[in-house]
């Protein structure tokens, strides 16, 4: 180490990713000092997530602490352990159903959303295919919240990035053309695709998002995105559309009752050409949706107030986690209690029908029996 220079020590950091930067300054004191340089974690945090080049971003992210803090904050996931079982008595919170103020926005309830006004939060959004960054976006504010006391605390919270960007490209529907992915493989025909499913496993093993919400009140960034496809559905709503599904369980326990909520990130792309192997033409593929929702533990999408507030406690979450297994793990957690709450719904409901049924026969047994003891006294 002596013998490195500090320019030459600089030479060697700048070229490793994060994760080894890290780790480097963990080696020596030198290593330490040299790697807590904020250009080498500008330079790691443009790699990593594209839409951080700009100079609008770079300015957001030095005036809430820094490159190095920020890639502490945004690599590492949520990790949500807190998934609550469900219960099948009579006291099951999940089963009953939520009072009105537990939906609605009122004047009442302003002072929680001191932090969370939509005009606070900036989306980072990046799309990756192994190593080409195929999409970037940089979203200032939550689109279409108008105002303090508009609708949107009110309806249904979904943010979608093709319905308002100006980049949409005309011909295409909404989606924007993706660059050429040479790696994807040729497709014969859908029919094809549907026994092999090479193109489907290509694009859950390849594709990767990133959707980093910033509040610039609250100077906290947090990445929503699971990096990795938790799930999705090939062939659908048409046999050249593929939607894969990314998301994080967040924590709610201010503002649900469930205490827990699902961030769920859609991802659609529509094949507009399935190359040719002879010619060597590349498959073509177009992205027509990429959106945003919360949804509680019983599916109901949560409104633009309840949505905010579950984003500000979200980036106070201190438990983050850059081991992707424990973070896949916490998902399915959730996503099997969550199953098992609609099967115990639909278990419940199976009961109900049946008593109903039980019931109905029995007045109208009764109702017989009344009828014919009057036509015998007769």
């Amino acid at each position: 180490m002596a013998s490195l220079s500090a320019d030459l020590l600089h030479d060697i950091l700048k070229r490793l990713d994060g994760t080894a930067l890290a780790r480097a300054g963990c080696a020596c004191a030198d290593f330490h000092a040299a790697s807590r340089e904020e250009e080498l974690w500008e330079n790691a945090c443009k790699s990593m997530w594209p839409s951080t080049s700009r100079d609008d971003v770079r300015s957001l992210i030095i005036s809430i602490g820094g490159f190095r803090k920020f890639y502490a904050d945004c690599f590492t996931l949520i990790l949500n352990k807190d998934v609550p079982v469900v219960q099948t008595n009579e006291n099951n919170l999940f089963g009953e159903q939520w009072a009105e103020s537990d939906y609605y926005y009122y004047d009442d309830d302003m002072d929680e959303l001191d932090n969370a006004l939509p005009s606070d939060f900036v989306s980072l959004i990046d799309v990756r295919y192994k190593d080409c960054t195929l999409y970037s976006k940089v979203i200032w504010g939550i689109p279409n919240s108008d105002g303090r006391n508009g609708w949107f605390y009110n309806c249904p919270f979904r943010v979608d990035l093709f319905n308002h960007s100006p980049e949409n490209n005309g011909n295409n529907e909404g989606g924007v053309f993706l660059p050429t992915i040479n790696a994807l493989p040729w497709v014969a025909s859908m029919e094809q695709e549907r026994k092999d499913g090479k193109l489907w496993k290509e694009l859950n093993d390849g594709m990767t998002l990133s959707w980093i919400i910033i509040n610039r009140k609250m100077k906290r960034a947090v990445n929503l995105a699971s990096w990795h496809p938790l799930g999705g559905q090939r062939h659908w709503p048409t046999d050249t559309d593929f939607v894969l599904r990314f998301g994080s369980v967040l924590p709610a326990k201010e503002t649900l009752p469930c205490q827990v909520a699902e961030c769920i990130l859609l991802m659609k792309f529509h094949v507009t050409s399935m190359g040719s192997e002879e010619t060597g033409e590349p498959l073509a593929l177009v992205l027509t949706e990429l959106s945003m929702q919360i949804e509680d533990m019983s599916g109901c999408r949560l409104n633009g107030r309840c949505s905010l507030l579950v984003l500000k406690e979200a980036l106070g979450c201190c438990l983050r986690s850059r081991n992707f297994d424990k973070v896949m793990e916490s998902c399915h957690l959730y996503l099997r209690v969550q199953s098992e709450l609609k099967e115990e719904k639909i278990r419940s409901e199976c009961r109900f029908d049946t008593l109903c049924v039980v019931s109905g026969i029995a007045v109208f047994a009764a109702l017989c029996t009344m009828w014919y003891r009057k036509l015998e006294n007769f």
